[in-house]
């Protein structure tokens, strides 16, 4: 167990050390490489810097407005037929826009429910299982200039579902 713990501190510094290496080998700009990468590196965080505040002002408007528990209400209303748990649902629309803002609402349903219930346990698969479409396509799309997006927003939600389904059929409540 102790080589485990040594290994996994020191793979990180060999990781580096390894590639340092290799590109020394290769007769490559090592330090000139990196500060171009560096560079490049701060110039597309200012480029997606508007994105990103646009984004988390817009989930902030619609939480506090309470425009997210409205339609969470609202597919709770066209869900609750199906057996669905609909205290998952502010859970499901939040992660979409944001993955912080959905970790505090499921830190607020551990508090209700506890981590270990089946509510727990599917939200945690949840939030593991889905991504943050929005912000990802904003950001990606946004760094590298796509303008036609094609299907990617009608497979992003479609995976998305697949996970929450698969997150509620996993946790056994369905």
């Amino acid at each position: 167990m102790k080589f485990i713990t040594y290994l996994s501190s020191a793979i990180i510094p060999l990781l580096v050390l390894f590639i340092v290496g290799t590109a020394i080998a290769r007769r490559q700009r090592v330090y000139e490489d990196f500060l171009d990468g560096a560079k490049n590196g701060i110039r597309t965080a200012a480029e997606i810097l508007p994105t990103l505040v646009g984004l988390m002002v817009a989930v902030g408007m619609l939480r506090a407005s309470g425009f997210l528990d409205f339609v969470s209400g609202l597919l709770g209303k066209l869900l609750s037929a199906t057996g669905f748990p609909t205290e998952l649902l502010p859970i499901a629309v939040v992660k979409m826009f944001s993955s912080s803002a959905a970790t505090g609402l499921l830190l607020d349903l551990f508090k209700e429910h506890g981590t270990d219930s089946a509510l727990g346990q599917a939200a945690s698969i949840m939030l593991s299982s889905t991504e943050t479409i929005f912000y990802t396509m904003s950001l990606y799309f946004m760094s590298v200039k796509v303008k036609k997006t094609r299907y990617t927003l009608a497979g992003a939600l479609t995976a998305t579902v697949a996970g929450i389904i698969a997150s509620v059929f996993l946790s056994g409540i369905w």
